[in-house]
């Protein structure tokens, strides 16, 4: 994995900022991008709150450019890029800076991280934002989280949010909508990716391919793990605890959120079926569907 270091100048026009929060889940950091070449510029993600190395670094950014913050757009409401936004508004935004997110469908669409007296702009499938130098055009990618977005420009970028990451495969919500997104990613043909996390996809093809081809290889070896246990009834942990075996432990619980998306499709499919859990109706059991055609 290569060092990914805080401040990276991509191109003319596009600045990587890393939000110095390393982690399991995100890596080295949260990726967030400053786009354009004028005074005002588009921030792309904010990284986690309370973080003073990563404002440190924007603001020299910023001061280097000589340029502003005027608009800020959010890929998604997990914490770790929305976080920043009150520090970034406070510190490094001009004081007219918009921020903008498209609007969550499976919850209030509240952060938790952003305080209430900040207004937070409803972003629109398909819409542009353009400042000197920067052009960029927002589509709605459901599945990491209902509210997800990825970005393009005109010369081919696609800024991928949490739908694909720079090193492993990333988590989701919703598996049909996941797969929807990135076959609509595969038909945009990007170029270059910039992700969320981890370092420049420059294969995007051969990534978006390999994450589409992984998750239709991983939920062939959960159904098999199923077949030849058909009469063995088993939580999501159990089937990684098969399936995952080169998977580090601490990185488990993120798999079996992703296998219980799977195991719910195959429900649904009538592959598997599902048998309620009298202690917790979030961790069902499955059994193979005997009725299931193999």
């Amino acid at each position: 994995m290569a060092l990914i270091p805080p401040v990276t100048r991509l191109s003319s026009s596009i600045i990587r900022i890393l939000g110095c929060n390393p982690g399991p889940m995100t890596l080295q950091g949260t990726n967030t991008y400053l786009v354009g070449t004028g005074k005002r510029r588009i921030l792309i993600d904010t990284g986690d709150p309370d973080v003073p190395e990563y404002i440190k670094h924007l603001n020299g950014v910023l001061k280097e450019e000589k340029a502003s913050i005027g608009t800020i757009l959010l890929t998604h409401w997990h914490h770790d890029h929305v976080g920043g936004v009150k520090d970034v508004l406070k510190t490094c935004a001009d004081k007219d800076c918009q921020v903008f997110k498209f609007p969550r469908t499976d919850a209030e669409d509240v952060c938790p991280e952003i305080p209430s007296d900040i207004k937070v702009e409803k972003l629109l499938d398909q819409q542009v934002f353009e400042v000197e130098g920067g052009k960029v055009k927002i589509h709605h990618t459901p599945g990491h989280t209902t509210d997800h977005v990825i970005l393009t420009t005109e010369e081919g970028t696609l800024f991928s949010g949490d739908c694909i990451l720079g090193e492993g495969t990333a988590v989701f919500e919703d598996l049909y909508d996941y797969m929807k997104s990135l076959d609509k990613i595969l038909n945009i043909k990007p170029s270059v990716i910039y992700p969320g996390h981890g370092n420049v996809i420059e294969d995007p093809l051969e990534k978006i391919k390999y994450y589409i081809n992984h998750r239709n290889q991983r939920e062939q070896q959960i159904f098999n793990c199923f077949v030849e246990h058909k009469d063995k009834k088993m939580q999501a942990m159990d089937v990684v605890k098969i399936v995952y075996k080169e998977t580090p432990e601490q990185l488990w619980p993120a798999a079996a959120y992703n296998v219980s998306h799977h195991l719910t499709k195959l429900q649904k499919e009538g592959k598997l079926q599902m048998l309620p859990n009298p202690d917790n109706a979030d961790d069902n059991f499955y059994v193979f569907q005997k009725s299931s055609s193999l």
